[in-house]
């Protein structure tokens, strides 16, 4: 009982020393979603190269990361907007964003499948999902949350812990991480997923958020595994630190792993560049394994990756990278053909 309330009330100190100053700044600064012109961009010759891969993937801040797996352009929580949080007749009232994207949202490729792993706010960006409605686009997304999403895609489809589908060849399967799905404080109901993906020759999971859990070492070996590593404190319950984040990585037999979920949003006590050094110095001689750690590098299996550094550009010294054994078949599940 004393562990529980004085877990509250160091969460209830940090939330006081940030949400009053941004909401009132929300405000200010009118808090509203950035306008984007119309039309399109020509893609980023950067991500030309990811789209043209077999495998690769690149980080574009908190937990939106765009993958190319089995031919498809998978995008995993989608957060572009200036701020997280309640939209009311067009202001944002949040977090405001502490780093640009990388890239203009105009200059992404087209999407083929959009991965929601839970209704957070940080997660579940309405007016950014509203920008990117496709017809020409699925959305896979957690039990109790396809109403969230806006009109103008192809499929939304929900997916629970129990049941894969076929996306093109490419095998998607939801996995139950160590966290909680509400949206508010009163609908506790909602799904929340991890997702493992799995194509003719690559296995790729995204962990969303979680608190540590052995949930992922059942899975089998994967060529990326995508893990969040900030907002630890104090949301250790729920957020996973970076040694935690290592030890799952190192028990599920992850090749490589992209770290997300920080500075992007100051959504923790911790300092922006803590969680990829403590990560760093968590897998030692094995820091080449940690990719795409700055927004916007492009990272390509099978290519040599470069120098693992901090969001400030801070380089962690690395051996070269070595090779791994291939990975193994996942477990069967229920199955659902779309």
């Amino acid at each position: 009982m004393r562990t529980k309330l004085r877990r509250a009330a160091k969460i209830a100190r940090s939330g006081l020393r940030r949400y009053p100053r941004e909401l009132i700044n929300s405000l200010a600064v009118s808090g509203r979603p950035p306008s984007v012109p119309s039309g399109s961009l020509s893609v980023d010759p950067a991500l030309m190269r990811l789209v043209s891969h077999d495998l690769g993937a690149v980080w574009l801040g908190h937990a939106s990361v765009l993958a190319r797996i089995g031919g498809l352009n998978v995008l995993s929580d989608p957060v572009f907007s200036e701020r997280v949080g309640l939209t009311v007749g067009g202001i944002t009232f949040g977090i405001q964003r502490m780093a640009p994207l990388p890239f203009p949202e105009r200059a992404l490729p087209p999407i083929d499948v959009i991965l929601l792993t839970h209704a957070h706010f940080d997660h579940f960006d309405v007016p950014t999902l509203r920008r990117l409605a496709s017809p020409h686009t699925t959305v896979v997304t957690a039990t109790k949350t396809a109403r969230l999403v806006p009109k103008g895609f192809g499929r939304v489809i929900e997916l629970d812990w129990t049941t894969e589908l076929d996306l093109g060849g490419v095998r998607v399967r939801a996995v139950r991480p160590a966290h909680w799905g509400a949206r508010f404080a009163y609908d506790r109901h909602r799904g929340f997923n991890s997702y493992l993906l799995e194509a003719a020759n690559a296995r790729v999971l995204f962990a969303g958020d979680t608190a540590h859990t052995d949930v992922f070492g059942k899975l089998g070996p994967v060529d990326l595994a995508v893990f969040g590593i900030g907002a630890y404190e104090p949301w250790i319950h729920h957020h996973a630190n970076p040694e935690q984040v290592w030890e799952m990585f190192t028990d599920l037999g992850g090749e490589h792993l992209l770290p997300m979920h920080h500075s992007t949003f100051r959504l923790g006590e911790e300092h922006p560049d803590e969680p990829i050094q403590r990560l760093l110095a968590a897998a030692g001689e094995h820091r080449h394994r940690v990719v795409g750690t700055r927004m916007g590098e492009v990272w390509l299996h099978g290519e040599r990756a470069t120098e693992p550094k901090s969001p400030s550009g801070e380089a962690a010294q690395g051996d070269a990278a070595d090779e791994h054994t291939p990975a193994r078949r996942r477990p069967g599940v229920s199955e659902l053909t779309v």
